[in-house]
């Protein structure tokens, strides 16, 4: 299988798990608050790494070290905080919402990509842009764009559009990533990830918001310690380093699909004329940005 086959591959099987991982948060709710989940939820994958990263990590240790502080910062940025987001945001809005408007995240990392010196984005991709962004527009306000001119938009929604863009700035800033296997990076990445859990867990704690797990939250936790974190975010490494990061980024636009498919069919919820227009949007204006293929600067 030739590494581009390889890529599509397990970047396919990364869509489906943080698709599941959107369907998780919203059976979070009620079983377990979203901070405890995100500290669990590392915490429980440092110890299934443990298992068996040790001698990547031995061998890596010493281009690791040189590049420590930001392999901490990515794990508290792109893992902890990203997913403080999200489990926050089911507790205000749907998870077809939350499916959708994760659509965004491709969008801007090209938008990232054209901001930094030499980036520009081809005008096709600036037509998927404009496209992309009015179908998270049709989502966000339901279809009723004067929800825009009042401000009256969900507070879910905007956590996850918030949680987007913070995960399009991570993976742009993978590019510089150490040259390390992605296990032994992804295991110091998810101990920056824990230790920032932790401090996002005691301002839950002083807020008075935290809910111990139930037995289901206890589950939920470890099932995303090893589909959302463990595997997903080691082949997403893998898939940014064979790819790039524009187009690896562009497989993010199935999470909206398989989750808003695993929304309907798990929690029965209602799929509206709104998501649709929602969906197709943010579909067509991916679509109409990879068709411009690599010729996003900065790549």
């Amino acid at each position: 299988m030739s590494d581009q086959l390889r890529a599509y591959a397990l970047l396919t099987v990364v869509s489906s798990c943080w698709a599941l991982n959107t369907i998780l948060a919203k059976l979070a709710v009620g079983e377990i608050s979203p901070m405890s989940l995100t500290s669990l939820r590392w915490l429980l994958a440092l110890g299934l790494l443990c298992a068996f990263a040790f001698p990547s990590l031995r061998r890596d240790w010493p281009v690791l070290r040189r590049h420590i502080g930001l392999l901490l910062c990515l794990g508290a940025v792109g893992f902890a905080t990203f997913n403080s987001l999200l489990y926050m945001s089911a507790h205000y809005t749907s998870a077809l919402n939350i499916a959708i408007l994760q659509g965004a995240i491709p969008v801007f990392v090209l938008l990232g990509i054209a901001a930094t010196p030499g980036g520009k984005l081809a005008p096709m991709q600036m037509l998927g842009v404009a496209v992309t962004l009015a179908g998270v527009i049709a989502v966000a306000t339901q279809g009723d764009p004067r929800a825009l001119a009042t401000m009256s938009l969900n507070l879910g929604d905007m956590l996850i559009l918030g949680a987007c863009m913070i995960y399009a700035a991570y993976t742009l800033w993978l590019r510089n990533r150490p040259a390390v296997s992605p296990l032994s990076q992804f295991a110091v990445m998810a101990a920056g990830a824990w230790i920032a859990s932790w401090v996002l867990l005691g301002v839950e704690l002083r807020v008075s918001a935290v809910m111990p797990p139930t037995s289901v939250g206890w589950l939920i936790a470890l099932v995303t310690a090893v589909f959302p974190s463990l595997l997903a975010q080691v082949w997403f490494i893998r898939g940014v380093e064979l790819l790039g990061p524009a187009r690896a980024g562009i497989f993010v636009n199935l999470v909206p699909v398989l989750a808003a498919l695993l929304a309907v069919v798990v929690l029965g919820e209602s799929f509206g004329v709104h998501h649709a227009l929602g969906l197709a949007l943010v579909l067509g204006g991916i679509t109409l940005s990879e068709r411009s293929g690599t010729t996003v600067g900065g790549d």
